[in-house]
């Protein structure tokens, strides 16, 4: 049989990431490979009984004495725990290939280097830009940056790149700064997973060989999301309040558009947002953390969802399950987004921070009639059946593996 190492920071639907990694690994458990997993400590991680060989608990928000600090900083650069763990593992579980998702700063790069001892090829998904860029966003507290591009990592401490925090970013400048000099990414990983074009030719213009680089899209099982295709009054945002997000200039544009405006979500920037809805003088409700079938439910009831992005998004998740909902999505132009949301056919675009534009486009929405509203939400949910499918990932993910040499279950080779 087959064996596939599956490897990420968390064990558990924390984020989009996360949901991809569980979710990969439940498909190809069903297509024939024997499944591993390699993640952290965590206690709302689900169970497995591979979690033996997990590394410790290590949460950068909480609070952590001197000593522990120290530790943490030094596993940031080179974890010899995750290493050590990681070999262990490997001698019970010799796997044929490893797919990694989202492991630095806490497994950090020095797993890498065994995958090639071992001679396993490793391939990983793409899930953010910190392949290329030391803080991972391509922003900081001054908005979109690439300083790091063709300048020196320090740039990441002395713009406060990480958290806003010096320390951070003193940390993750050494650390990107040995990676960058001993190309540990390059060397030692056979393939770069990008979700997105966008990302793909972004990684291309830091340096990465493009023969390196699959564009591989995201996926969701339509059949699992259920339509209603009756669209309320309101907009809906769901996802972190956070300042790349947008949403400020999403709840001055509901506003002046006199549109009603829902956001389901908690982050850093809760006060501030509620603040600026309050001195906008618009109708503007905040849910709090909305999950599940309830955020389903949510999604299914409101007008259009918006996704006003300020930083480079790669292939939001949260544009393909409202479509499959169902449900219209107006998105900001920027990064991945476009790839997924086709102009006027399905959903709408508009200039990434642009209040105005965005307001037109949410007064349009209001205006539209509700049976042209669902013409257009059946084109969204039409485009994720068709261009965003579960066979069409797979299909892609198998021919990947091929490429690297690994023999492929019986049931799909």
């Amino acid at each position: 049989m087959t064996r596939l190492l599956n490897v990420n920071t968390y064990h558990y639907r924390r984020g989009g990431s996360d949901v991809v990694y569980l979710d990969h690994a439940a498909m190809m458990t069903g297509a024939g490979f024997e499944c591993a997993y390699f993640a952290m400590q965590h206690p709302k991680n689900e169970p497995t009984p591979w979690s033996r060989h997990f590394i410790d608990e290590l949460e950068f928000g909480h609070a952590y004495g001197w000593l522990e600090k120290a530790t943490m900083a030094s596993k940031v650069v080179w974890s010899w725990e995750a290493r050590a763990k990681l070999a262990r593992l490997l001698d019970e579980f010799p796997a044929d290939v490893a797919h990694l998702h989202c492991i630095y700063h806490h497994h950090s790069p020095a797993i890498l280097p065994l995958f090639s001892e071992r001679g396993i090829p490793a391939v990983m998904t793409a899930h953010d830009l910190k392949i290329a860029c030391p803080a991972y966003k391509m922003l900081n507290r001054g908005g979109i940056c690439e300083r790091c591009r063709d300048g020196s990592v320090l740039n990441v401490v002395k713009h406060r790149c990480v958290r806003d925090s010096l320390a951070a970013s003193a940390i993750v400048a050494v650390e990107s700064g040995l990676h960058r000099q001993l190309r540990t990414w390059h060397r030692h990983l056979a393939a770069v997973v990008c979700p997105s074009r966008f990302f793909m030719d972004k990684f291309v213009a830091w340096g990465w060989r493009r023969e390196q680089l699959v564009h591989v899209p995201n996926w969701v099982d339509a059949a699992v999301f259920e339509p209603r295709f009756e669209p309320g009054q309101h907009v809906l945002y769901f996802g972190r309040l956070a300042r790349e997000k947008g949403v400020a200039t999403l709840i001055r544009a509901a506003a002046a558009a006199r549109v009603p405006l829902k956001l389901a979500g908690t982050g850093p920037e809760e006060a501030t947002l509620r603040a600026l809805a309050a001195a906008a003088g618009g109708e503007v409700e905040f849910l709090g953390f909305v999950g599940g079938r309830a955020l389903h439910d949510a999604v299914r009831a409101a007008r259009c969802v918006v996704l006003p992005s300020e930083w480079y998004e790669n292939a939001p998740m949260s544009v393909l399950e409202s479509m499959a909902l169902g449900t219209v999505v107006v998105g900001a132009d920027i990064g991945g987004i476009g790839e997924i949301v086709e102009h006027g056919q399905g959903g709408w675009l508009f200039p990434s921070g642009d209040t105005e534009a965005l307001a037109e486009r949410l007064r349009a929405v209001a205006a539209m009639p509700d049976v042209s509203l669902v013409e257009q939400a059946r084109l969204a949910r039409e485009r994720v059946e068709q261009r965003f499918s579960r066979q069409r990932y797979m299909g892609a993910m198998l021919d990947l593996y091929a490429r690297q040499g690994v023999h492929l279950p019986e049931a799909v080779a």
